[in-house]
């Protein structure tokens, strides 16, 4: 029996097929004919007291209204599970829909569509946000910090960019010097921080019948509000209409100075970097495409 049938069963349910088998192993289950997502977690990334933490923020949200996953208590209570060699489960309710797109492949429709949808999806992030700023968060929570140290510090969340082992002598030069820019506009910055889901990606955005729901919370910390918005753009910066996605994606959140955030856009197509060195072959095409995408965007940002 494999681990997926294990927890599974740990809910009541069994395992209908595999949907992505990445960093988290994510099945569609069945629940006694209701669907519902699986997920094994990631060994040695979040502590199991940081996935309750995600897991809990999700229900609050779910039970205020968002369109996000609602966590699945166990029989017993309780969100999450650990199996028998110590990997952690979790199950969250099924989204309908699909994705809104995939990463590397051009966004579909015209750009007056896509910037449509990008307004939704920036009123979308206004209201997960407002609705968190109104929870009381137990005593127990904590999740990873996309603050100032997380993103440009001696150590980042996602590791230190500039030292890829990939980068040229003079590519290192240029994120480095990407990152003591990007460090000062950061300790400037005198916007709204909070808890963030920091992963809106294309791949974690569904839409269904014109809805948009957003899943996926498993890199969300405390950090910049507006990091949230960059995460969406940083897919955004090779489409024929990116003006028009960044200006509608901030009209929709709100955001009246759209300038602000080509900082957070860079940080992010940063942190892309140091994600993929650890987690990813030397060989891996994502390499070279997110250093090339985080060395135009320093370029353009830094001059």
């Amino acid at each position: 029996m494999t681990d997926a049938d294990k927890a599974a069963g740990l809910w009541g349910g069994a395992v209908v097929r595999p949907l992505r088998l990445r960093e988290n192993a994510v099945y569609e289950i069945s629940l006694g004919g209701r669907r519902a997502a699986l997920r094994l977690h990631r060994r040695g990334y979040q502590s199991a007291e940081a996935i309750r933490s995600e897991l809990w923020w999700c229900a609050e949200l779910a039970r205020l209204g968002l369109p996000v996953p609602a966590a699945v208590p166990l029989p017993e209570g309780g969100f999450l599970a650990e199996l028998s060699g110590g990997r952690m489960a979790s199950v969250v309710e099924w989204v309908e829909g699909a994705p809104l797109g995939e990463a590397g492949v051009p966004l579909g429709g015209s750009v007056a569509d896509q910037a449509k949808q990008h307004h939704a999806l920036g009123q979308l992030l206004a209201r997960v946000h407002k609705a968190t700023d109104g929870l009381s968060l137990p005593g127990w929570f904590t999740r990873p910090r996309w603050d100032h140290d997380g993103l440009v510090g001696d150590a980042p969340f996602w590791g230190r960019f500039w030292e890829h082992p990939a980068l040229t002598v003079t590519e290192a030069g240029v994120l480095a010097e990407a990152r003591a820019w990007l460090g000062g506009q950061l300790a400037d910055y005198r916007g709204a921080v909070g808890l963030i889901h920091a992963d809106v990606l294309r791949e974690n955005i569904f839409v269904n019948d014109g809805s948009l729901s957003l899943i996926d919370f498993d890199d969300s910390g405390f950090g910049y509000r507006i990091y949230d918005l960059g995460t969406v753009l940083s897919q955004n910066l090779y489409e024929p209409g990116y003006a028009e996605i960044r200006a509608a994606l901030c009209e929709g959140y709100g955001l009246r100075d759209a300038g602000q955030v080509d900082a957070f856009t860079l940080a992010r197509t940063l942190a892309s970097v140091g994600w993929a060195a650890p987690r990813l072959p030397p060989g891996d095409p994502v390499h070279a495409r997110h250093i090339a995408r985080a060395l135009m965007f320093a370029r353009r940002c830094v001059g």
